[in-house]
């Protein structure tokens, strides 16, 4: 038992992933285009793959986490000034979004297990649940005492996923349209979900987190085999999850999706009146986890790209994970649809990944840090591939956004 619990880098990646934004892009994806954006979900997935462990390569060869080794590599200071402005712009938007999306969604959970269905849009004054996750959220952080919560909630989170698994497979899917899915579509419609299914799935702030957690765990080159099965078991894992969402969200037989109640028609082949409880129980444990994990990951960051000397519970360190919260609960009590919310934050992580991609790609080609174990030809090509279809991708979708505005 003890070692069951011993969970592995790559498998806190993927419970990073797997919160309130994978539920509801997926489902919405699954509800709008039935099986088609299934492509862009094993794109996300590959792309997740290749850039993860680029980012556990660097930290067990450096030691070192991703924004510790970009802030040593510029003797510049404005080109170093403004790689700095770059990075913490990038994780700064995003996460707070992505935090928003976070409270969003636990608040979207309870909401629905206290059952505030004379709500329609899912938005009771709910804003006092947002305010309440995150004074939930920020004492656990200030206290520390947050992990034996974190893993009790990842085990809900576990079965809110099996549970889809399960369902995926009843609702017995047409294997012919399933096969087409696969096929790459950029209608100009679709472009924002696409943006979003590689958001939920490659997390920027999840590419400093993997370099700066493997070195606790591995410590020499000859770890790298374990480290690359470790990434590329719990990632597709993760995927295999997202895939089996699409699917069940797939199967819902109404285009409009407003609250848990409907995301939760995808798990009622097999759960029936009880799938309301089983996705709100788990987008509340997804969401409350995630709201803990991103303002410290952003700390983190901030951390390494200052080269501030202090510990966790540092001034510094706090007030960065407490800004972060602050905008969490500020932009989830605005009355903005929970659902609008956490679709957002997805998309905004889509659209600043190509910003930290770009700069793992540089990191880790650098001789002088990685040693003998820069990219490989065959890494540098799924590399740039990645990085070109998420910047084509951005372009896309921030024209897109500017045409609904």
């Amino acid at each position: 038992m003890k070692n069951f619990f011993k969970i592995g880098p790559g498998t806190l990646v993927t419970a990073a992933f797997i919160g309130p934004g994978t539920v509801t892009v997926c489902t919405l994806a699954g509800v709008q285009f039935g099986y088609s954006l299934l492509w862009a979900l094993g794109l996300s997935i590959i792309a997740c793959i290749v850039l993860q462990e680029m980012s556990a390569r660097l930290g067990v060869i450096t030691q070192q986490g991703l924004s510790e080794v970009l802030q040593s590599q510029f003797d510049n200071k404005i080109v170093k000034g403004i790689m700095i402005i770059l990075i913490l712009s990038a994780i700064f938007i995003g996460n707070a979004a992505y935090e928003a999306g976070n409270i969003s969604g636990g608040a979207l959970g309870l909401s629905a297990i206290l059952d505030f269905s004379n709500n329609s849009d899912g938005n009771f004054p709910v804003s006092y649940i947002s305010i309440g996750i995150g004074v939930v959220a920020f004492v656990l952080l200030y206290l520390g005492n947050y992990k034996v919560l974190e893993r009790s909630f990842i085990l809900l989170v576990i079965f809110m996923s099996t549970a889809f698994i399960i369902t995926a497979i009843v609702t017995r899917p047409d294997l012919s349209l399933l096969l087409k899915g696969f096929i790459p579509d950029f209608s100009a419609g679709k472009i924002l979900s696409i943006v979003g299914l590689i958001g939920t799935t490659v997390v920027p702030y999840n590419l400093f987190l993997h370099a700066s957690i493997v070195s606790e765990k591995w410590k020499s080159p000859e770890d790298l085999t374990a480290v690359r099965k470790d990434t590329i078991l719990a990632i597709a894992l993760g995927g295999l999850v997202s895939m089996a969402i699409i699917i069940a969200g797939a199967a819902i037989q109404q285009t409009d999706v407003a609250n848990a109640a409907d995301l939760a028609k995808g798990l009622e082949p097999v759960f029936g009146s009880s799938a309301k409880y089983i996705l709100s129980i788990g987008l509340f444990s997804a969401g409350i986890t995630s709201a803990i994990t991103a303002p410290l990951a952003v700390a983190y960051v901030v951390k390494g790209c200052m080269g501030w000397e202090g510990g966790l519970k540092s001034k510094s360190f706090r007030a960065v994970w407490m800004f972060i919260l602050f905008l969490g609960v500020l932009f989830s009590s605005l009355g903005i649809k929970f659902i609008v919310i956490i679709q957002f934050a997805q998309i905004a992580n889509g659209l600043l990944l190509p910003i930290i991609a770009i700069f793992l790609l540089w990191v880790v080609n650098q001789k002088r840090i990685m040693g003998n174990f820069t990219n490989s030809i065959g890494h540098n090509i799924l590399g740039l591939f990645i990085v070109s279809i998420t910047c084509f991708l951005g372009v896309r979708g921030v024209l897109k956004v500017l045409e609904i505005l």
